[in-house]
Formats: structure tokens, C-alpha cells, sequence
């Protein structure tokens, strides 16, 4: 079955370019983002992982951890480095996993089982589902899965805004509408009955619909 919303990250040991990972123990009591890519020195992957090097400390700030992968062995990695400081500014300050056995991308489904042959014979067409980002939680649940075409970078953007209100629904019991940006009202869980939420909001709520009771953002 293939890795859904709610399940557990599979735990795995892998080589990168800041040493050998345990994957759950270094997510430890934090937050993750893991994002894969199909292949070292390709044009589009070297925008993200530069972007993604620039912005680091707002993910710090989160208390989210970053952590990249490519289908290519870790000593490519390094090389492909160099490049990505040279046209991106910035070169990549968070490990790099290295799957040149693929035992990753099957893992977390991103290629077929039977998929195989070493990764330097493999061309990033081979690899193009190998394109995910997972936001995982401390307690190691996969909390966020998207997959991009090779031809599409990603909104890393949009990925600290999905955190943002994963980290505020995790601890408040309201949900966030379409568009929402920190600051914003926010929706009151339908998990929380009306007495319940009469307690939690006393000052009440906003209701064009029974079902659609707006609050202001907890603090």
C-alpha cells in the first residue's frame, strides 16, 4: 500500500553528506521535511536545495529539520555542492541522504520494488517519481506528502504555511480555511461540540453556517 497521511515514516539507516542517519532517531522530538530528487546536477533540483539552504532558519525557527535525498551516491553530492553555491548563492546547509541503492525511494514508494541497476546507468527520467515532500511530526507520522513532476519546482513557501497551521492545529483544536497565513481567523474543529467550544470561546464565534464557526487565531 503506498504511504498515506497518517501513517508512520518508515525509519531507515542511510549515508549522507553530514554522516551515517538514523532517520527517526535524528527527527528526534522535532519536526521534519524530507524532499527527494531524482538526480544530481539536474536544473530544477539545484534551484530547491539552494532555496531551501537560503530559508533554513525559518524552518529552524519552527523547529523542523530538513533533510534532502537524490539518486546518486553522497560523493556526488558534494560535487553537485559547488555547483548549487555557485548559481544559487548558497550551498546546502542540511544533510543530503545518498541513495544510490534506491533503498529509500522504494521504501517510502517512490519508485516501483522492481526497480533497479546502479544509479549512475540510471537517467532522471528513470527516477522522475522521485519528486515527494514529506512533512513529518514528532511523533514521527507523516503529516504532509506531495509529489511534483520534474519539470515544476516546488513552493517551499508553501511548505513553511502547511507547517504553520499543522503546528497550530496540533495544539489548538481549530482547523485553518483556504488561503490562511499565520495571524488569520481560524475554524473551530468539528471535533469540538458548541458547549465545548462555549468554554473554549467565550467571547463566541462568527457563524454563517452551524457548521463553519470562526475564531481568532489562538495565541
Amino acid at each position: 500500500m503506498p504511504l498515506q497521511i497518517g501513517d508512520i515514516a518508515p525509519d531507515f539507516e542511510a549515508d549522507s553528506t553530514q554522516g551515517r542517519i538514523n532517520f527517526h532517531q535524528w527527527i528526534g522530538d522535532s519536526w521534519a521535511v524530507l524532499f527527494s530528487h531524482p538526480k544530481d546536477f539536474t536544473p530544477v533540483c539545484t534551484t530547491e536545495l539552494g532555496y531551501m539552504a537560503k530559508i533554513k532558519p525559518e524552518f529552524d525557527r519552527r523547529n523542523v529539520k530538513i533533510i534532502g535525498l537524490s539518486v546518486d551516491p553522497v560523493q556526488d553530492h558534494a560535487k553537485w555542492a559547488s555547483d548549487i553555491e555557485a548559481t544559487q548563492g548558497a550551498a546546502p546547509n542540511y544533510p543530503v541522504i545518498g541513495d544510490s541503492d534506491l533503498y529509500v525511494s522504494k521504501l517510502y514508494g517512490m519508485l516501483p520494488a522492481s526497480a533497479s541497476g546502479e544509479a549512475s546507468k540510471r537517467t532522471p527520467a528513470d527516477n522522475q517519481t522521485v519528486r515527494n515532500v514529506f512533512v513529518i511530526g514528532p511523533d514521527k507520522k507523516i503529516k504532509l506528502l506531495i509529489a511534483y513532476p520534474m519539470t515544476t519546482g516546488r513552493n517551499f513557501d508553501e511548505v513553511l504555511r502547511v507547517i504553520d497551521s499543522l503546528q497550530l492545529t496540533a495544539k489548538h483544536r481549530v482547523a485553518t480555511p483556504v488561503n490562511w497565513r499565520p495571524g488569520d481567523d481560524v475554524i473551530i474543529a468539528g471535533s469540538v461540540s458548541d458547549a465545548e467550544a462555549k468554554t473554549i470561546y467565550p467571547q463566541g464565534w462568527k457563524a454563517p453556517r452551524p457548521y463553519l464557526r470562526i475564531v481568532p487565531q489562538p495565541k
